[in-house]
């Protein structure tokens, strides 16, 4: 059987209750997975396709399930350890799931309570490393 991933989601848009804290924490987590924060303004970040904005006081933040591609065991692991460390609570230790062969997964919660997973499917190979925009 052949999956498909990358092609439903346009984009995730997050919205943080304690800004700070939850930039750090994606930092920290997306630093392990070889990814960084390239495109920030004022209260606001966005990384492919996940954008985190600050939440006033009358906006209740976002809960969601939210899943990082890993490229081993040991990545899973680390985004693990690394989200702890950066203000994350434990939602699910790294190990294999049973939802194919070969997934192995961690749960997180950030800072404003969603659930955030690191996830390395075994070895495949991908038809593209990235979706690629360009203006008409």
């Amino acid at each position: 059987m052949t999956w498909h991933t990358g092609r439903l989601i346009d984009h995730v848009h997050l919205r943080a209750r304690n800004y700070l804290a939850t930039r750090y924490f994606y930092e920290k987590v997306l630093a392990v997975l070889g990814v960084r924060i390239e495109h920030a303004g004022e209260g606001w970040f966005q990384v492919d396709e996940l954008f985190v904005d600050a939440a006033d006081a009358r906006t209740v933040p976002t809960h969601i399930h939210l899943a990082f591609q890993a490229q081993s065991r040991d990545m899973v692991d680390a985004f693990h350890q690394a989200a702890l460390a950066a203000g994350g609570t434990d939602n699910g230790r790294p190990g294999e799931r049973h939802y194919h062969p070969g997934y192995y997964g961690a749960f997180v919660l950030d800072p404003d309570g969603n659930n955030i997973e690191a996830v390395y499917h075994g070895p495949v190979r991908r038809s593209a490393d990235s979706v690629r925009l360009d203006p008409g």
